[in-house]
């Protein structure tokens, strides 16, 4: 599967557009996180309990919208997107989204 940020893919050709593509996923924050979290919030520095969940959610949303994408017989993805919402308090949705495409 080709993935995109772009709207082409250069030396590719593509032969039809399949549509919206979308993966996402909700992970909620976890007690033990917040408290290292809250520690690091008085000390300074990155919070990398949380950057490593958030790699995971988008990795997960990621291979979610290319089994979308295959599912509607897409073999490459364009205009690639990433967003994220906060769906309830202490629990967040990140999506990935694009145009499933066929190429040659």
């Amino acid at each position: 599967m080709i993935i995109t940020t772009a709207e082409t893919i250069e030396g590719k050709n593509i032969t039809r557009t399949i549509g919206l593509v979308k993966g996402s996923t909700i992970r909620a924050r976890h007690l033990g996180r917040d408290i290292m979290a809250g520690l690091r919030g008085v000390v300074g520095g990155e919070i990398t309990e949380y950057t490593k969940m958030m790699a995971e959610s988008r990795e997960q949303a990621l291979q979610r919208m290319v089994e979308d994408a295959e599912a509607q017989g897409a073999n490459a993805v364009i205009c690639l997107r990433f967003t994220t919402s906060m769906v309830m308090q202490n629990a967040s949705e990140i999506l990935a989204y694009g145009t499933g495409v066929v190429v040659e």
